[in-house]
């Protein structure tokens, strides 16, 4: 394996969706696509699907690999634009920055912000520039999964805070709220 990364933003978008995972479950709101799996589901799923597509960013070739890596960045990018669509923000130098979001508190709000603000410019540098042109249909599909992403989220938050209502000590404060 090369020390260098074939598609260093491809990288850095598995690793910031990564990072987007991590924070929301350590500050008490759940993992994406754990109302529909489990949270062991969802857990395995990610632990999988995520260092595989950063190895791939890394060092895959080929035409049918760079279509699901198009794939890949595209929906990581649609999934950081989707908490700018769904919840309030402001704009700070010309930058949006969430004012809440996903039952975080205004503690977590600021390092929340820097983790979206980065994977998602990691997504739009994967995408236009990491992504060929044979790819470019499916980097388009992995965009228009950002609807069916931000209906998983509303349902997500629903369901977060009746969780949060049934088990109060392993769900954020704000869900109860």
């Amino acid at each position: 394996m090369s020390l260098l990364p074939r598609r260093p933003f491809t990288v850095l978008t598995a690793l910031g969706t990564a990072a987007h995972h991590t924070f929301e479950v350590r500050a008490g709101v759940g993992l994406v696509f754990e109302p529909f799996i489990g949270r062991r589901g969802a857990i395995a799923m990610w632990a999988g699907g995520l260092p595989a597509w950063a190895l791939a960013g890394w060092m895959a070739e080929g035409e049918q690999i760079e279509k699901w890596i198009a794939l890949n960045n595209a929906a990581g990018l649609a999934g950081g634009i989707v908490h700018f669509v769904e919840w309030p923000w402001e704009r700070r130098h010309g930058i949006p920055y969430l004012t809440e979001a996903e039952g975080m508190t205004s503690e977590q709000l600021g390092p929340y912000n820097r983790v979206l603000h980065l994977w998602t410019l990691a997504g739009l540098l994967a995408v236009t520039l990491e992504t060929p042109r044979h790819a470019r249909k499916w980097a388009l599909l992995g965009l228009l999964l950002g609807e069916p992403l931000r209906r998983s989220a509303v349902h997500h938050f629903r369901w977060a805070r009746e969780q949060a209502e049934r088990d109060p000590e392993h769900w954020s404060p704000v869900l109860r709220a």
